[in-house]
């Protein structure tokens, strides 16, 4: 019985291949229209959250960190006195904390910094350097490259550059770069150009630059304020401020870098010291005034589960822990905002195809409905019929979603690894909301489980019209017409 069945099932299924194949122009139209929903859909929804996870590491990883330790107060009032102790036994702690990757103590706190005539209001933001690496590492912000005046005129009197690269260095001139990749792009030079123009370039434009050490009493000046207080390396900044519990602070402080920072309100204010030397200036030995965390990943679970620990090991400190979406919750609602919208888009894309393969399926059934009254009074059960018509259908869904996916593959992981770098005034763009000017993909496997389930929700919706269809067909009527 059981082989009979099977015997059965095999022939439907010959038969239902076939028949699709009898009008090879409709079953490819049929099949290319899911092989396009699911291909532009996945490789849609792969940029969206490649670009959404750019921006969310790009905010953690610099700036907050999966989790923040802070005075209950801070985030609303960001004075010093909204401060904590914070020692090396809580550190450890926390750093045997599961999923915790690293802990990067900070000591924000606000000042008036002077060169001379030139004077601004600046945020001061005090790290521990060895620490920090682990974290926003602003080592590999430091400015390498800068095309200054002396240098254009430099470059402009070598007569090693053709105008044409001469143009377009003025064009980029007073801009700092913290990578020769950054300048090679800045720059738009041909490859030919770029190979023989960009090490004389890099030559007259190059920067010593240099990094805070542990026990250092120097500052890290962001490129922009640098510029504003027409300060060099080697220079001495006064820095202004109110220091712990309405303390009066005051200093000299050494230029030691010149720090690029990817967003333009941090570019124009910000100086970064080593913890001791903010503590010392401050008057505030052992006070700091966040602790950012990073995790494993920013899952939910792994979120929920260190924040749990830590609020523990933090309890009875005056401290709260924060996450990363509550830090930032015009970034969050933003992304949320923007992620609905997307999956409407999607939806109208899905609802558009669906009535394109429901249009194809009324014109099949309108087509075969003479073939199904022959078949039907040769003695072929309609049962049977409407099995092989929705073997037909699945097929043809199976083809498009197979076809969609494997397409998809290839382009996602070249992508994934190779982001599409943007230029021109999209780039600056980018740049200028403080992001990396870059679109990468992402991988997301269950992203395709979800393709799946849609085609096959589509294939089964469209299959119920010619299973309705055969049940009230009419041999007779199917045979005249």
């Amino acid at each position: 019985m059981s082989d009979n069945k099977n015997d059965i099932m095999r022939d439907n299924f010959k038969i239902a291949w076939r028949n699709l194949w009898r009008n090879r122009r409709r079953t490819l139209i049929t099949a290319s229209s899911v092989f396009f929903a699911v291909f532009f859909a996945i490789i849609m929804r792969s940029y969206q959250l490649g670009t959404y996870d750019h921006m969310i590491s790009n905010v953690i990883e610099s700036y907050t960190g999966h989790l923040q330790i802070q005075h209950p107060e801070y985030q609303n009032n960001p004075q010093i006195d909204n401060s904590f102790d914070f020692n090396d036994s809580l550190f450890l702690l926390i750093s045997n904390v599961e999923n915790v990757v690293s802990v990067t103590p900070h000591l924000e706190f606000f000042a008036l910094a002077s060169n001379g005539p030139q004077t601004k209001g600046v945020a001061i933001l005090g790290i521990d350097p060895a620490r920090e690496k682990t974290f926003s590492n602003p080592e590999n912000k430091l400015v390498r490259y800068r095309i200054t005046d002396e240098a254009l005129v430099k470059m402009n009197n070598s007569g090693i550059f053709p105008e044409s690269v001469l143009k377009k260095l003025q064009e980029n001139k007073d801009r700092s770069y913290s990578s020769r990749a950054r300048l090679e792009l800045e720059l738009g030079l041909a490859i030919t150009e770029t190979e023989k123009y960009i090490p004389e370039i890099i030559r007259f434009c190059e920067v010593q630059n240099g990094f805070l050490n542990e026990e250092d009493d120097g500052i890290l000046v962001s490129d922009r304020l640098a510029r504003y207080l027409k300060a060099e390396i080697g220079d001495t900044i006064i820095l202004i401020g109110q220091g712990y519990q309405g303390a009066s602070a005051a200093g000299l402080f050494p230029v030691r870098g010149i720090i690029k920072m990817p967003a333009p309100d941090l570019d124009n204010r910000l100086i970064m010291m080593t913890i001791p030397a903010a503590q010392k200036f401050l008057d505030a030995p052992g006070k700091i005034t966040s602790v950012s965390i990073n995790l494993t990943d920013r899952s939910t679970r792994t979120i929920k589960k260190a924040l749990d620990r830590i609020n523990k090991l933090m309890e009875g400190m005056g401290t709260t822990v924060k996450t990363w979406y509550e830090l930032n919750p015009v970034l969050y609602q933003q992304i949320q905002g923007d992620s609905q919208s997307g999956m409407v888009m999607l939806g109208v894309l899905y609802f558009i195809i669906f009535f394109g393969i429901f249009g194809t399926v009324i014109m099949m059934v309108a087509e075969r409905k003479k073939e199904f009254g022959v078949l039907i009074s040769i003695g072929m059960q309609k049962t049977r019929l409407k099995r092989i018509i929705s073997m037909e259908m699945a097929m043809l869904g199976l083809l498009g979603l197979a076809g969609g996916m494997l397409a998809a593959v290839p382009f996602i992981l070249y992508f994934f690894y190779n982001p599409i770098v943007l230029k021109g005034d999209l780039g600056k763009m980018m740049e200028d909301m403080g992001w990396d000017a870059v679109m990468p993909a992402k991988w997301f496997g269950p992203y395709f489980y979800l393709q799946a389930i849609i085609v096959v929700i589509m294939i089964l919706l469209a299959t119920l019209y010619p299973l309705r269809k055969i049940n009230k067909l009419k041999e007779v009527e199917a045979l005249r017409s």
